[in-house]
């Protein structure tokens, strides 16, 4: 049976709803604005002409970016990179935060202090460098993958999801049943706690397709750059020529140039764009009972 709402229920939701819309709005009309501007003729949104619907069409913007082959080496490393290095850190970060649940796992206040430490504490970027080199991976895939194969907080926010959704009742019926431990973990513990693995995946996913500073300092060759490297060495290479082209009294080539900036912000933020709907269900019971718990 549905209670009536009174008059100060209904001004709470009006109120509720209608501050709920215009955050959305401000959310939303920027990314809105950057894919309706990579598609507009740039003269209307020199003007700002361009508010809602897109006029006078053009792909000059993504013809001129995927005309660069690089683009499409650039797509594969960080397909490579995150797919890989995903597959990883979920793994053992999962892993990692199954044992230290464990109350039973000895030495477990040893290993958490020592994890936390690291969050404190670090060598810093020379002693990393000299680390990676003297491990053979400059220059190779494992340089944007190892280095970084465990995140620390995370580690957290995993061991206190099992803390609170694998009882220890649980564990000791299953011993009861002849289950061991590796059996317990794959048959209960992971479907268990596939909220706050679809959220690691997430949360690495994006680490690993945005990263490019590690490329920056360990990757030498052109063919195993990913792509955020690959997007800032365009932009800066026809930033370079259409400066000078800006000084010649050329302004059409700058309009081309402001086109293809909001191409390389659609390009580069699509697949995670793509991948969060998949995720989204797991994503806000994983991620509030993992992070505000822990």
């Amino acid at each position: 049976m549905k209670l009536a709402k009174n008059r100060a229920d209904v001004m709470f939701d009006v109120l509720n709803y209608s501050l709920i819309v215009i955050l959305l709005l401000l959310v939303l009309y920027p990314l809105y604005f950057v894919v309706t501007a990579s598609v507009t003729n740039p003269d209307l949104v020199y003007s700002g002409k361009l508010l809602f619907l897109p006029e006078q069409v053009t792909w000059d913007g993504y013809k001129r970016l995927f005309s660069d082959a690089t683009i499409w080496i650039g797509f594969k490393n960080s397909l490579w990179y995150t797919v890989t290095g995903t597959t990883i850190n979920v793994v053992l970060t999962v892993m990692a935060g199954y044992a230290l649940s464990r109350t039973d796992l000895v030495g477990r206040n040893v290993f958490m202090f020592l994890l936390v430490f690291t969050m404190f504490f670090g060598g810093g970027l020379i002693p990393t460098y000299l680390l990676v080199k003297d491990l053979g991976m400059l220059n190779t895939t494992w340089a944007m993958i190892l280095p970084n194969a465990v995140s620390v907080f995370n580690v957290i926010i995993v061991r206190t999801f099992f803390q609170s959704n694998v009882p220890g009742e649980v564990l000791e019926s299953a011993m009861i049943d002849g289950c061991s431990n590796l059996k317990f973990f794959v048959k209960i513990a992971i479907p268990l706690a596939l909220p706050i693995v679809a959220v690691m995946v997430l949360f690495y996913a994006v680490g690993h397709w945005n990263s490019y500073f590690q490329a920056l300092i360990y990757l030498k060759s052109n063919g195993m750059q990913p792509l955020q490297i690959i997007l800032r060495n365009i932009l800066i290479m026809n930033e370079g020529s259409d400066l000078q082209n800006l000084l010649d009294g050329s302004q059409e080539q700058q309009k081309k140039l402001e086109l293809m900036k909001y191409a390389i912000i659609i390009v580069s933020s699509l697949p995670m764009l793509i991948l969060y709907p998949f995720l989204q269900r797991y994503f806000v019971k994983g991620a509030l009972v993992g992070s505000l718990k822990g």
